[in-house]
C-alpha cells in the first residue's frame, strides 16, 4: 500500500483544532435576532454543525480519495473515517458539557453525523465518477 504524505492531512488537522477551539468558547450574550418563520425549521445552529463537521470528514477523506491503493481499501477508509469524525461530534457534545454555559444536545450531534454523511456521500459520488471515466 503507498504510504500518504502526513502534509496532506494538515488542512483536516486544522480544521479539527478550530472545531475544538471553536467548541470550548462559553456561550456568549448573544444579541436578540428575531427569528424567521425558517428558524422553526432549519436551525442555524445545526447547519453550522452540519457544515463543520462535514468539512471535517471530506479534508480527511479527500487525501485518501487521491492516493492511489486499492479501491476497496480505499471505502474502508471512507467508512473509518466518517465513523471516527461522527464519534467525534459526540465526544465534542460531553466536552461542552465542561465549558461554561455550552450542554450536551444530541440534535448538534445528529447534525454533526448528517453533515459527516453528506461528505461521504459526496466524496463517495466522485469516487464512483473517477472509477467511470478510467473505464476504457
Amino acid at each position: 500500500m503507498k504510504r500518504i504524505s502526513h502534509k496532506k492531512f494538515i488542512p483536516g488537522i486544522l480544521w479539527f483544532i478550530l472545531v475544538l477551539f471553536l467548541i470550548c468558547l462559553p456561550k456568549q450574550e448573544m444579541p436578540e435576532i428575531e427569528p424567521m418563520w425558517w428558524f422553526s425549521v432549519i436551525r442555524p445552529d445545526k447547519v453550522a454543525h452540519a457544515v463543520m463537521f462535514g468539512i471535517l470528514n471530506y479534508l480527511f477523506i479527500f487525501p485518501i480519495f487521491k492516493t492511489e491503493m486499492v479501491e476497496s481499501t480505499k471505502v474502508n477508509y471512507f467508512i473509518w473515517i466518517s465513523l471516527a469524525a461522527s464519534v467525534w461530534g459526540l465526544s465534542t457534545e460531553f466536552i461542552q458539557l465542561l465549558v461554561p454555559g455550552r450542554s450536551f444536545d444530541w440534535w448538534d450531534w445528529l447534525a454533526d453525523s448528517i453533515g459527516v454523511l453528506m461528505a461521504l456521500i459526496y466524496i463517495y459520488w466522485k469516487f464512483n465518477q473517477s472509477r467511470k471515466n478510467q473505464q476504457p
